[in-house]
């Protein structure tokens, strides 16, 4: 048995078999329907890569002409001693 190269497949018989197939899985009244949400997806998606390019542009260059933030540290805690708690629940210091 000899297979011919898959190239051959989509020869002028390999489009016309698809052609047919598609039209029996779809039925003639779909296939226009389909092509045309097919065209308006990709619409949408240039669109969108394009909106995409444009806003990491645009975000790119004012992270790189901004100025880094300063380092801040906290001020300091004083530290202040434990409070204890008497038998009685008064707190302060035990005498």
């Amino acid at each position: 048995m000899h297979f011919s190269p898959p190239a051959d497949l989509f020869g002028e018989q390999g489009i016309i078999v698809l052609v047919v197939i598609a039209v029996v899985l779809f039925g003639s009244t779909q296939i226009p329907k389909l092509a045309r949400s097919l065209g308006s997806a990709q619409k949408e998606f240039k669109k969108g890569l394009d909106e995409g390019a444009s806003d990491d542009d645009a975000g790119t260059k004012s992270l790189a002409e901004a100025a880094p933030p300063a380092a801040v540290n906290p001020p300091a805690q004083p530290a202040q001693p434990p409070v204890q708690s008497n038998v009685d629940g008064t707190t302060g210091t035990s005498s």
